[in-house]
């Protein structure tokens, strides 16, 4: 495969999973994994998309830290996540109205059994998530020194960039070579 083709197969790839990952905020899946998936992919070509990476890596890293920090909360999760799993299952099965739905048929569990597929993946995605995190994180304070290294790091490299802007405007501003002579 010659790297023009292996260039444009990961933009196409990238852009599929990112704009994929955009629609699932909205509709059911698993859109933030998606929308990183995604950005994760462009920023293999993309400087833009390497910078919008680190924040969302962060920030993924303390939301799955904290997710998992006390029991309560990964009960709470495997409920939300069996929940969904039970949606795309009762989905998935069609089983006619019942007695007490007002509305038509046709607004029973509508969509078909796309959506039903679509809630049973996110449930076995968000499960696997879970599973991963709560081995990764709970009870592991040198992990959760990890995330807050991560998230040091990201504030320094974002700290510093903010500086470099502001001096290199400056210096376009009072006319200050900026470019360095041959």
């Amino acid at each position: 495969m010659s790297a023009t083709a292996k260039r444009l197969g990961l933009e196409i790839l990238g852009w599929v999973v990112l704009v994929t990952g955009l629609l699932a905020l909205v509709l059911p899946g698993p859109g933030l994994l998606l929308t990183f998936a995604g950005l994760a992919i462009l920023s293999t070509q993309y400087r833009w998309a390497r910078r919008m990476v680190q924040p969302v890596r962060v920030k993924a890293w303390r939301g799955a830290a904290e997710g998992v920090r006390t029991a309560p909360r990964i009960v709470a999760s495997s409920l939300a996540a069996l929940t969904l799993l039970a949606l795309g299952v009762l989905w998935l099965v069609q089983p006619a109205a019942p007695g007490w739905w007002p509305l038509p048929q046709k607004w029973w569990l509508f969509g078909g059994v796309s959506v039903g597929v679509t809630l049973t993946v996110s449930a076995v995605i968000a499960l696997a998530l879970l599973v991963f995190t709560v081995l990764r994180f709970y009870r592991k304070p040198d992990a959760m020194e990890a995330v807050e290294r991560l998230e040091e790091a990201h504030r320094a490299r974002s700290s510093a960039m903010r500086r470099a802007r502001h001096r290199l405007r400056r210096m376009r501003r009072e006319g200050t070579p900026w470019r360095r002579s041959a």
